[in-house]
């Protein structure tokens, strides 16, 4: 039977892990597994898979508790390091870096693209929040199995507070890739294409939620894709065009076609479009990003509501 959710203190008080670890008890709430009376006879396991609206209702009541819990992640997960949150800045820079010294200088992938400094930067840092969400929402079940099997909540909570700490973490990356825009060599104008950026963000927000929803129930049934996860990622790393122009491979159409209809693709072309070259992205990359993400997001959900009742099971 729902229960009410109970007072909690205002989200702006988490501070700590401390702070984190009470909030566990009001997002996880414990509830007993009973037996409901349905109608005449027949009677309904508390804990059982609802159907998807009263499913999107629990997790939509949770939302608060969800964000105080992914920014208690947040300011905790670097607090051992001497640097602390500044290494979500650093760390996608010397990726960069690195990206730059081999692809741009030793292979000269740089040929043929305007401002490739920008052009590597965007993709560096926007592929790398995409990784973050897939490869922490692929374990997620897997490291919150002892929340699963002592409390009863939607288990959507544990991939989908990974991404929204995934989407906190952006937030000061995103302020660094567009100051690293701004003070490169080669100054770009920003039009009202740039405007568009955000939605950029959301629809790739979404995209990454649904891959890391359907992975998340995939570990469960087959854990040795979590293995497999770091492998698939660099593949997508390196056909998405995140350190070269697809241009080159024009003598391939293809090879061209394959690489346009990949989702994440389609969100640094469109992202390079606002940001560098003040250009409002095509209708088609429009199209197939909205419904390569929508899409995603709706069969991730549902693959994974599905298996609700499975997961905590030993």
């Amino acid at each position: 039977m729902t229960q009410p959710v109970p007072a909690s203190r205002p989200t702006s008080a988490v501070k700590t892990p401390a702070d984190a670890a009470d909030l566990y008890a009001e997002i996880f709430r414990e509830q007993p597994v009973s037996l409901e009376v349905v109608s005449a006879g027949r009677l309904k396991q508390v804990g059982a898979r609802p159907p998807v609206r009263e499913y999107l209702a629990q997790l939509w009541s949770r939302r608060h508790f969800l964000w105080a819990e992914a920014r208690a992640k947040v300011s905790s997960g670097t607090r051992e390091t001497v640097l602390g949150q500044a290494w979500m800045i650093i760390n996608p820079i010397l990726n960069g870096l690195a990206y730059y010294l081999i692809f741009g200088l030793i292979l000269d992938t740089r040929r043929d693209i305007d401002n490739f400094l920008g052009y590597l930067v965007i993709g560096v840092f926007l592929f790398q929040f995409t990784t973050q969400c897939v490869r922490g929402g692929a374990r997620s079940i897997q490291t919150g199995r002892n929340l699963i099997r002592a409390f009863s909540f939607p288990r959507a909570s544990l991939p989908i507070s990974v991404v929204l700490r995934g989407v906190l973490n952006l937030v000061p990356t995103i302020a660094a890739m567009l100051l690293l825009i701004v003070t490169l060599p080669e100054n770009e104008t920003w039009t009202r294409a740039a405007l568009l950026f955000p939605l950029v963000l959301a629809l790739q927000t979404c995209l990454a939620t649904g891959i890391a929803l359907f992975f998340a129930r995939l570990t469960t049934v087959l854990p040795d894709i979590s293995q497999l996860i770091s492998v698939g990622m660099r593949i997508w790393l390196y056909t998405s065009a995140v350190f070269f122009s697809i241009d080159r491979f024009e003598k391939f159409p293809w090879i061209v076609g394959l690489m346009e209809a990949n989702p994440m693709y389609m969100v640094l072309d469109a992202a390079r479009d606002c940001l560098l070259y003040a250009t409002v992205p095509e209708a088609s990359t429009w199209i197939g990003l909205t419904s390569w993400s929508l899409g995603a997001l709706a069969f991730g959900f549902l693959f994974f509501w599905h298996g609700e009742e499975s997961y905590g099971r030993a």
